[in-house]
């Protein structure tokens, strides 16, 4: 079941094309990934399914309701966290969390803001100011507010930025967890591929305001023909290099290494060309394309 469709959505400025006739459904539980280079209309169309900005044309409807007329009931079983919104700086982490919680119908509200600060690990952090906090731990509370509500939708922009790696794990594993209780439905925008892989059902792509794919991370990855070949040469550098050129590869040098673009299906023939050539490597290593070559690939690309 669809819990948003979006139809035919447009954003103007001016004469400038911010979101051209875009379509996007999100289901019942699923985590989608929304990703496009910067200034390709994600911001636009995220503030669009908040009711931040009016379309220029189409429509937004959650649960099948249209999001112009049941505003603020939609609203109430919405939810969205940015690593980039500022949360007042002069009120306490909890003073936050309490006065945010009042914009939503919040049952047993004392119990509910507690269980946030235990889940999101706030304790220690509860009485200090927003301006005394991190990065880091700036996203945590962001994030925490955005479940005060028990949303059935969850907007997340950048939830693991500025996260140490222990801390952007649980996050994970605890977003995955909910959605799997509560069948939670959430957009999850980021600049790491590598959590876009690892929680995203499908991914949707957005260029110059046009949606140019849809699929699931694992079908995008392998639309990219390029494997990446690093070897550390303990002899034949320049004749490395130069066969390289040769097959018009890209390649690039790391230190000890270096890395070449070789065609997936030609990689036994390569290395074999390589060691004729009397080429010898002492290590070797085969990257298969990933959705983060995808991402460079497609966000190159005129549309």
């Amino acid at each position: 079941m669809d819990i948003l469709k979006v139809n035919k959505l447009t954003k103007k400025f001016g004469n400038f094309l911010a979101v051209n006739n875009i379509d996007l459904t999100l289901k019942e539980g699923e985590i989608l990934g929304f990703l496009g280079p910067n200034g390709a209309g994600k911001t636009t169309t995220i503030q669009m399914l908040l009711g931040v900005l009016t379309p220029s044309s189409g429509e937004i409807l959650y649960f099948g309701k249209n999001l112009a007329k049941y505003r603020e009931e939609i609203l109430d079983q919405l939810n969205f966290s940015s690593t980039y919104t500022n949360l007042p700086w002069r009120l306490t982490v909890y003073e936050n969390l309490k006065f945010i919680s009042y914009l939503y119908s919040v049952s047993n509200r004392s119990k509910k803001l507690n269980e946030i600060i235990e889940i999101f690990k706030l304790e220690d952090l509860k009485n200090k100011f927003m301006a005394q906090l991190s990065a880091g731990q700036k996203t945590r509370v962001n994030l925490a507010k955005a479940f005060l509500n028990n949303p059935k939708i969850l907007l997340l922009d950048e939830p693991t930025a500025s996260l140490d790696p222990d801390i952007a794990k649980y996050i994970l594993n605890f977003i995955q967890e909910k959605r799997n209780q509560l069948k939670v439905s959430i957009i999850f925008t980021s600049h790491n591929m590598g959590d876009v892989e690892e929680i995203c059902d499908r991914v949707v792509f957005i260029n110059q305001g046009k949606i140019i794919a849809n699929d699931t991370p694992e079908r995008l990855a392998k639309s990219i023909t390029l494997s990446h070949i690093e070897l550390m040469v303990k002899d034949g550098l320049k004749r490395t290099i130069s066969f390289a050129k040769s097959k018009k590869y890209k390649y690039h040098l790391d230190k000890r290494f270096i890395i070449i673009d070789v065609p997936s299906l030609h990689i036994a023939d390569f290395l074999r060309e390589l060691t004729s050539k009397g080429v010898h490597y002492n290590e070797i290593s085969i990257q298969k394309p990933s959705l983060e070559d995808y991402f460079l690939q497609t966000a190159t690309k005129k549309i």
